[in-house]
């Protein structure tokens, strides 16, 4: 003990040293956490803190005049009649009906975004009464950031006397407003700290978000959420948009006719979100999405973007493509989520069985075990002369992971194709290049398959397009300009593309794939192209960047 004390005159320059170390490592990491705090929640939009956490979508517009008079500038003279009737039944429910003008009661003291939040259904139920349950319509809550709190103020007094309907109570403090008609049109409102204003459709929808105002669980303290956001963040943005996937999920499963069986279900809970914002481009709307995991998810996403040749494979008149990086594990993933996905384009079950019967081959052992690489399937056009009943061909190819497997799968294919439907197979040569034709006699039916670059299996449906294929196209997808110009993105990699000119599509005649309902087929023609990119950024995240190129009219 003695020697220690000898020697602790040495020491205290060494204890401040070190003290002074840690402080600045201490002070460093607290300063990182509140500048990247800072960061997050700069990125937020209008009424973050207000919005509860459970709220199943939420959507921010800008108000903006400027880019809403850009907005008018595409489509068609149908599709800017069908978005402005939208504006007006929008403006007719919110404003007119209560005697506000936008221009004259609500722009001059309104901020730069407007957000709506959609809540969960049970928020809107009034079980006061159990023998009569009383529903009213989906919950939802509007907050608008106020600019000019006096003119606010003056609106507000302007309104209540006009409509002379409106009750005054207190929820923890805050004033609320309510009118007293109709409970189909229904309005709560309140304003908080002279900075916000909500409105909500329901009673108990006011009280929550005052509620989550006054530290309940809000938007911004969603796992993931502000780190999404600023990703995809952009400086002058349209809109943006979140949607609450394990929420959405359980209201739907609690909704639906059909339950979700429990293991999709589970593996939608596995979701945190999905975000993204809207920029106005010169040509149209370019999209930036995030969808990502929650922080104890079990699952994980594959972080390989193999993407990489099918655009050179297509040729630069293709209609519409579909890519990805890994068709066995992209068929595995979109099989065990097929029941909880709203788009279901393929049962896999009775795709399985199908080609059971048909063929007598199993779908994962017979074709999936040898096609573990990149992967397409296209729409590309007839050649000039081509019967009008085959307006186009549809490609399917795949890179393989085994040539030898692949050949013999294809072979037993062959000689079922022609014992059992007489089918005609033959061997043919398209620019030196060997591949196999079926055909029936008495059907205008035309299917080929081949090879390209020893490792690609290509069969073509429809129309006679392998010649647009062998050896490769003239002028590739990949150099496409209108194909470039909706594919534009910041992602370094991809794992995979989607595309449509819509355009040349609809002028197909006799297509099925076509014929849609006039309020769609409207608005595919406000439309020359679809473009997405799709990159897998870690193993919690995606990124989707989606770009719409419209049409422009003078109107």
């Amino acid at each position: 003990m003695n020697a220690n004390l000898k020697k602790s005159p040495r020491n205290p320059q060494l204890l401040l040293t070190a003290g002074a170390a840690t402080l600045l490592v201490g002070g460093g990491a607290i300063a990182y956490w509140f500048f990247s705090r800072q960061g997050q929640l700069s990125v937020m939009p209008v009424g973050a803190n207000v919005i509860p956490q459970d709220a199943l979508m939420v959507l921010s517009v800008t108000t903006e005049s400027n880019q809403w008079r850009q907005m008018r500038e595409f489509g068609t003279q149908r599709s800017q009649a069908a978005f402005e009737q939208t504006l007006t039944q929008w403006r007719d429910r919110l404003l007119t009906s209560r005697g506000l003008d936008y221009g004259r009661d609500v722009q001059p003291w309104i901020g730069k975004e407007v957000t709506v939040a959609f809540l969960p259904p049970q928020a809107g139920i009034d079980n006061s009464n159990p023998a009569q349950p009383r529903v009213t319509p989906q919950p939802m809550m509007m907050v608008l950031p106020i600019s000019d709190p006096l003119k606010a103020k003056q609106t507000l007094e302007q309104s209540a006397v006009a409509q002379g309907k409106w009750a005054e109570r207190q929820y923890k403090g805050v004033q609320i407003r309510e009118n007293q008609g109709d409970p189909a049109q229904s309005m709560s409102f309140a304003v908080l700290d002279a900075q916000e204003m909500v409105l909500t459709n329901h009673p108990k929808a006011i009280e929550k978000a005052i509620d989550t105002y006054k530290g309940g669980a809000a938007l911004t303290g969603t796992p993931g959420y502000g780190d999404a956001l600023t990703q995809v963040n952009a400086e002058q943005p349209l809109a943006r948009f979140y949607v609450n996937i394990p929420a959405a999920a359980n209201t739907s499963a609690a909704n639906s006719t059909r339950p979700l069986p429990p293991q999709s279900l589970s593996q939608l809970q596995q979701n945190q979100g999905f975000a993204g914002t809207a920029i106005l481009a010169s040509e149209g709307i370019q999209f930036k999405s995030i969808s990502w995991l929650k922080p104890d998810s079990q699952r994980r996403f594959d972080t390989r973007n193999n993407a990489k040749i099918m655009l050179n494979r297509l040729p630069s008149d293709t209609l519409m493509m579909a890519s990805g990086g890994d068709l066995k594990r992209f068929w595995q993933d979109y099989a065990q989520g097929v029941s909880a996905n709203p788009i279901r384009l393929i049962n896999p079950e009775a795709l399985k069985q199908g080609i059971k019967t048909t063929v007598g081959l199993d779908l994962e052992k017979d074709f999936l075990n040898w096609m573990e690489g990149e992967f397409t399937l296209a729409l590309v056009p007839a050649q000039q002369g081509a019967p009008a009943s085959l307006p186009a061909g549809l490609v399917f190819m795949v890179k393989t992971n085994d040539r030898r497997s692949a050949e013999t799968t294809l072979k037993r294919l062959d000689e079922t194709m022609a014992a059992k439907y007489t089918f005609k197979v033959e061997e043919a040569k398209v620019a030196g290049q060997s591949l196999v034709n079926w055909s029936l006699p008495t059907a205008n039916i035309n299917i080929s398959r081949g090879w390209l670059d020893g490792d690609v299996a290509f069969l073509s449906l429809g129309a006679p397009v392998a010649q647009n294929l062998l050896p490769k196209p003239t002028s590739a997808l990949a150099e496409s300009e209108m194909f470039r110009k909706s594919t534009t993105s910041d992602l370094a990699q991809n794992n995979g593309h989607f595309f449509v000119n819509v355009d040349r599509l609809l002028e197909l005649k006799n297509f099925p794939l076509l014929q849609l309902p006039i309020a769609n087929r409207s608005a595919l023609e406000a439309m020359n192209a679809i473009g997405v990119t799709a990159s897998v950024t870690s193993d919690r995240t995606a990124r989707y960047d989606v770009f719409v190129m419209l049409k422009k009219t003078d109107n």
